[in-house]
């Protein structure tokens, strides 16, 4: 059966703009997903995955600009560093803005990956907010790379399942994360 991108984009925009948990593929690999300003379906996240909140979650973006709406003054030499990456990058920014306190880390940072897949760029750049990422399973099991590999446990507890990519095997693996310290230091937290 032949999947309508659009159709799918639609479907999933409609439930995040009402709140609500989406089940959909990323960059890397499968993840739940919500509006990323919105705190009470980030603390149903929390409670699908069974995740203590003091962990922070990621927020995906479409582009260099949107980081500068969540963060305050990051180091310009951080957008030169990510457009030379050639693998799916997340960033741990310092100041937090514009988020809610449920998805800010207690030292009050925030990790940002710019998305370069092509379903969740349309769904970030037509919800016009960052989306929360994070891995599609129960806190300790192991990552969902494909969609048959994510537990029924966790398909059951969200609102919405993205038929986008269902069947896809391409491989994937989480992205690196690296915390930003500065003057075009950083830290590597996992490669």
């Amino acid at each position: 059966m032949e999947i309508d991108f659009s159709r799918e984009v639609e479907a999933a925009l409609l439930a995040l703009r009402n709140g609500q948990v989406i089940l959909y593929p990323t960059d890397t690999i499968w993840g739940l997903g919500c509006d990323a300003t919105n705190e009470a379906a980030i603390r149903e996240i929390y409670r699908i995955k069974q995740r203590d909140d003091s962990k922070s979650l990621i927020i995906l973006v479409a582009d260099e600009r949107d980081i500068l709406q969540y963060v305050a003054a990051p180091d310009p030499a951080v957008f030169d560093f990510i457009e030379g990456q050639t693998k799916p990058t997340t960033v741990i920014f310092d100041g937090a803005i514009n988020l809610p306190d449920a998805l800010v880390a207690e030292d009050g940072s925030i990790a940002i990956r710019i998305v370069q897949d092509e379903f969740c760029r349309h769904l970030v750049r037509r919800l016009r907010k960052p989306l929360v990422s994070t891995s599609a399973n129960i806190s300790g099991q192991p990552s969902p790379r494909f969609y048959d590999e994510i537990s029924e446990a966790v398909k059951a507890q969200v609102d919405y399942i993205a038929k986008w990519r269902q069947d896809d095997k391409t491989p994937s693996q989480p992205s690196q994360i690296i915390r930003w310290k500065g003057n075009g230091e950083f830290d590597y937290i996992r490669k």
